[in-house]
Parts: C-alpha cells; sequence; structure tokens
C-alpha cells in the first residue's frame, strides 16, 4: 500500500511541475524574430514614401484624399498589429479596441447623412420666396 501512494502522489504532482515549468516560460515574456520588426518597419517606410508621391505626383480631389486616407489606415493597422501586439491578443480585446473606433465612424458617417439631409430641408423651407 505504500507503494501505490507513492505512485499515486508522484501522478498527482507530474502535472503540477509541467504547469511551473509553463509559467516560467511565460513569465519571461513572448519573443518575436527581429525579421519581424524590419519587414514591418520597410512596409512603414514603403508607405509613407507612397504617401509622399501622392503629393510629389500633383494628384488632387478624391484621389488624393482617398490614397492619403489609404495609407494613413494601412500604417496604422500595421502599427497596432506588431508593435503594439495587438496580432496575438485575445480575439475578446482585439474586439473591445477595435469595434469602439469603428462604432463612431459610423455614427459619423451616420450624421453626414443626416446633416445633408437637414441642410436640404432648410433650403427648401427657409429660402426667400423669388
Amino acid at each position: 500500500m505504500t507503494n501505490a501512494t507513492v505512485h499515486l502522489e508522484g501522478q498527482l504532482h507530474a502535472p503540477a511541475l509541467g504547469a511551473v515549468a509553463t509559467g516560467a516560460v511565460h513569465a519571461k515574456g513572448q519573443q518575436h524574430p527581429i525579421k519581424l520588426y524590419l519587414v514591418v518597419w520597410g512596409w512603414l517606410f514603403v508607405l509613407s514614401t507612397c504617401s509622399y508621391l501622392v503629393d510629389y505626383f500633383g494628384l488632387h480631389g478624391y484621389l488624393r484624399w482617398s490614397l492619403i486616407l489609404l495609407f494613413m489606415i494601412l500604417k496604422a493597422g500595421l502599427i497596432v498589429a506588431v508593435f503594439m501586439h495587438m496580432a496575438w491578443e485575445r480575439l475578446a480585446l482585439a474586439y473591445a479596441i477595435l469595434v469602439p473606433p469603428v462604432a463612431v465612424l459610423v455614427f459619423v458617417a451616420i450624421m453626414m447623412l443626416e446633416s445633408e439631409y437637414t441642410h436640404l430641408l432648410r433650403v427648401l423651407f427657409f429660402a426667400t420666396p423669388s
């Protein structure tokens, strides 16, 4: 019976030792290869150059602003995903950080549509008759 007790105690403590070893690895932190950061830095440089070239070539109107906003959003996405480590976070945390700005953009779009409607009504009803 003593051998059985020792054997059972060994089985009970084996997972605990594995958990301690795993905890030691996680306490050290997750390490990413330097190549990842250099590649992202290179893409940020390319996107910044493209943003500069939009002004250099003298693009105007909606094309200019669309390209500038596109490059800005791509750069911000890379920075948030890699340098702020959002690409490796849990989905719930990513949603908690990303959903509120998207909701704000939706509300701004709704307000823009409403402002156009309000402006149209004011022009129709408050214009001086000719």
